[in-house]
């Protein structure tokens, strides 16, 4: 019997060093593709965002197509909660990027963006969009 005991601890071992990047998983980065501007989908986005921030994930919110016009402070009104939460979250760490093409197409306008919120480009997009083990979901 003592023979399996250090098979056994060797075993317990490997496994256990096998499973611990899946522990690193568990933090694995966050990437919402948010393309709407329906107030209720958009909140949808954000809160899941949000909620996933706060158990340890890091978060990067990627406005595009008509979500554009929730970055846009010109759009206060319709989105004032959104564009308070998209605050904290930048406050809290998150990355808030937005499509400049979409900008463009929406006529949202850079000094128009709320504080915090960087326009994207191919590396700062494509950075946090390939990150390793990022997980993605579009609203």
């Amino acid at each position: 019997m003592k023979f399996f005991s250090p098979l056994l601890l060797a075993l317990a071992l490997i496994v256990g060093g096998i499973a611990t990047p899946a522990f690193a998983e568990d933090r694995a980065p966050l990437f919402i593709n948010l393309t709407t501007d329906d107030p209720h989908r958009a909140d949808m986005g954000i809160s899941f965002g949000k909620n996933q921030l706060e158990r340890g994930h890091p978060l990067t919110i990627f406005l595009n197509d008509k979500g554009v016009l929730i970055g846009s402070q010109e759009n206060a009104a319709p989105f004032a909660e959104h564009q308070k939460v998209l605050g904290e979250l930048v406050d809290q760490g998150a990355t808030v990027l937005i499509c400049p093409m979409c900008m463009k197409h929406y006529g949202v306008k850079e000094a128009d963006l709320l504080p915090g919120l960087q326009v994207g480009n191919p590396e700062l997009t494509g950075g946090a969009l390939f990150k390793d083990n990022t997980r993605t979901l579009t609203w």
